[in-house]
């Protein structure tokens, strides 16, 4: 029998604070008062159980009914792994984004940028029994939001991740190596670890790149302890 490893807590600073004064939205999303503590049910605790069969994977972001998608390709790959490098088996991740021209596919999006009819901007995918997984998509594109004067976020992909259960569900998001909106973002500064925030950036991987096809990035993503992938609260 392996040996139990007690649990390392985060690092301060490493993941973002509930309220974060640059980034207008979290004065209204953090709450004013102390939690209370609600015990879990059996449902929360041990259900639903996702799998491909019930849940039918999407890999491939870039084509739709009518063709493909406008846009650079690219394949986003990494591995999902817990505190102490150990994989982490059959997890359904959930991905979205904008398009190319930096629109979601949502009618909350008054963005004045096109639509594409061939993207929709949702993935799914599952991690092998290595903790591995891949999606090709189109690479985002910036898009300006009402943060403050003139302010744009940098392309990113959004990321959730599930457990067994409903309430194991993390959300973050991935950027891109040498973003120059990424120093004046307050989402990804709102994390106030330099180290921690880093980890968030994908590295450009030839080893994932398709030859005449598709640019590759790795982004791999710790659950938990000093050297977790930081999460959305």
């Amino acid at each position: 029998m392996s040996e139990t490893l007690p649990f390392r807590p985060y690092a301060p600073g490493s993941q973002p604070a509930l309220d974060t004064p640059a980034y207008v939205g979290t004065r209204l999303r953090h709450p004013k008062q102390a939690p209370v503590k609600i015990a879990q049910s059996i449902t929360e605790l041990s259900g639903p159980r996702f799998s491909p069969t019930a849940f039918a994977p999407l890999a491939d972001m870039t084509r739709g009914a009518q063709g493909a998608a406008i846009g650079e390709r690219i394949i986003i790959a990494g591995r999902i792994t817990d505190e102490d490098g150990r994989p982490v088996p059959h997890s359904m991740i959930e991905i979205w984004q904008a398009n190319a021209a930096g629109r979601y596919d949502h009618p909350n999006d008054s963005h004045d940028a096109p639509l594409d009819p061939n993207f929709h901007g949702a993935g799914r995918v599952f991690s092998d029994a290595e903790g591995n997984w891949q999606v090709l998509t189109i690479k985002p594109g910036a898009y300006p939001w009402p943060n403050h004067v003139n302010a744009w976020r940098p392309n990113h992909v959004h990321f959730s991740l599930f457990g067994p259960a409903f309430a194991t569900r993390l959300v973050t998001q991935m950027y891109f190596p040498g973003d120059p909106l990424l120093e004046y973002d307050p989402v990804f500064n709102g994390i106030p670890d330099a180290a921690a925030r880093n980890r968030l950036i994908a590295a450009f991987d030839p080893q994932i790149t398709r030859p005449d096809f598709a640019l590759g990035y790795r982004f791999d993503i710790v659950l938990r302890g000093r050297g977790a992938t930081p999460m959305e609260a």
